[in-house]
């Protein structure tokens, strides 16, 4: 049975004959004049025209004088019937040539464009022009099932499995709807940095890196949050960005360290204006997206197209395990966690613990619906309800067993955020390496006066979600960790 290896070995002898014709096997410049699809879906109009397309080869037959070539481009797929006639034009290759040819090789040709006697569509050419000569043949299909080679070799995958590729597309859409709708709602996109000296925003573990100009530890962004809210000190009134940022956690089904996050923050609003903003949003992107507003999704049925009822946090904990989340009791959490095969590793606080029992609750919430009134304690960055301090002004979208965002009433008291970042950073040094740092320098923007506003958040985890699928098959080219050298050479 023939390897791998053979069959590089055939291609690179064919690359070394048809450098002996005089051709280059990687010309710079191809003469593509129209797309297979636009050919495709026009006929009437190319009928008896003379067009140059090209594609990669998909399949390749010879009959003696004739020979049958596969093309597809990014569009679409058609047939080149060729016939051996007269000389072949230096630099092309013409029907005698064809054994030089290999599936997966990406080739151009000029002919008219006509229907064979079967009456499929073609382009009649007498000869083709080489653009790459590969020198490994693509898998099967039923051959390239495995997860990691098809998560290392996405190039592959996205070939063999052209579905994979598809998904990609709409995840462009995905983004593009986002985009468009808070352009159309009157917000500014600026992207803001990366590397950050304190890094704050959300409950992760960062990344850590090391600038050598300055000679000083840098970390990449957990989130978007506090260098957008210093727009808003800056007299922006509604921004947003969208970018990649990096949590240094686990890697499963619903998280990557690293992913396209998007984040708004709109002055002189509060989370009762973002529930319908962003309600508004959730749903035009999905139609964007997938063109509807039902899904099935982690086994429950989702239907979008409705008003989204809301569900208060502390009612739901006392509802479904009987905690109280403004007197917790310790004993009973720990309790509740280890009944449901939670282990939480290192120390942990009773804040991250009640987080935990509200998971329990949320894997098995259908909805939609708004979680809302999350406690002061569980919120360092949110505004408390001014008649309930103990609890804050944000909101959750639950949809299919998890959250699809997060929002709140920006807290702009400078001396309220001093304090719950301070106790955030007691929560860190007592080893909690998910605590939020104390940020002085955003301490003081709030100091020179940041508007009242409203801030949301979500991730690529909401496409991965509603495309059915787990976050590695949902991004282009997946974190793998590294082969040994061994493999690698193999």
């Amino acid at each position: 049975m023939a390897t791998l290896e053979d069959y590089r070995n055939e291609r690179l002898r064919k690359l070394e004959e048809i450098k002996a014709l005089g051709i280059n096997p990687y010309p710079a410049k191809s003469h593509r004049s129209e797309k297979i699809g636009n050919i495709l879906e026009n006929f009437d109009d190319f009928n008896d025209k003379e067009v140059t397309l090209a594609g990669r080869i998909t399949a390749i037959r010879s009959f003696g004088k004739l020979a049958f070539i596969k093309i597809r481009d990014y569009f679409g797929e058609i047939q080149i019937f060729m016939k051996a006639e007269g000389e072949t034009k230096a630099g092309f290759l013409g029907a005698k040539q064809i054994k030089l040819l290999d599936t997966g090789d990406f080739i151009e040709a000029t002919g008219k464009i006509d229907k064979s006697q079967t009456g499929e569509i073609s382009i009649f050419a007498n000869e083709v022009r080489l653009l790459t000569k590969t020198l490994r043949p693509l898998p099967g299909r039923d051959g390239f099932t495995n997860k990691e080679e098809r998560y290392r070799r996405r190039y592959v995958d996205m070939n063999v499995n052209p579905e994979v590729r598809e998904r990609m597309v709409r995840r462009s859409k995905f983004w593009q709807a986002t985009r468009k709708f808070m352009l159309d709602h009157g917000f500014i996109e600026i992207n803001i940095p990366v590397l950050e000296h304190t890094t704050g925003g959300a409950d992760a573990t960062p990344f850590m890196t090391h600038i050598n100009a300055y000679d000083e530890d840098l970390y990449l962004r957990i989130s978007h949050e506090l260098p957008l809210k210093r727009l808003l000190g800056a007299g922006f009134e509604k921004v947003f960005d969208i970018g990649p940022r990096f949590r240094n956690e686990g890697v499963d089904d619903e998280h990557l360290p690293e992913h396209i996050a998007f984040e708004s923050y709109a002055a002189y609003e509060n989370y009762e204006d973002g529930m319908k903003l962003y309600e508004e949003m959730i749903k035009y992107v999905a139609m964007e997206t997938w063109g509807t507003l039902k899904f099935h999704v982690n086994g429950f049925d989702i239907d979008l197209d409705q008003e989204w009822p809301r569900v208060n946090y502390a009612d739901l904990l006392k509802e479904k395990y009987d905690v109280d989340v403004f007197h917790p009791d310790e004993k009973q959490l720990k309790r509740i966690l280890k009944d449901n095969n939670v282990e939480l590793s290192g120390e942990v606080s009773v804040a991250r613990m009640i987080d935990n029992v509200w998971k329990l609750i949320r894997k098995n919430s259908g909805g939609p619906y708004w979680l809302i009134h999350e406690p002061t304690t569980l919120s360092p960055l949110a505004k408390v309800d001014p008649e309930h301090p103990e609890i804050t002004e944000r909101f959750h979208p639950i949809i299919a067993g998890t959250e699809m965002g997060n929002g709140f009433s920006e807290l702009n008291d400078p001396l309220d955020q001093l304090a719950r970042f301070k106790e955030q950073q007691a929560m860190r040094d007592a080893g909690d390496d998910e605590a939020q740092m104390l940020d002085q320098d955003f301490v003081e923007m709030l100091e020179y006066g940041m508007p009242p506003a409203c801030g949301w958040g979500n991730s690529e985890r909401n496409f991965w979600l509603l495309e059915g699928v787990p976050g590695r098959e949902a991004v282009p080219f997946p974190l793998m960790k590294r082969r040994d050298s061994s493999e690698k050479s193999e």
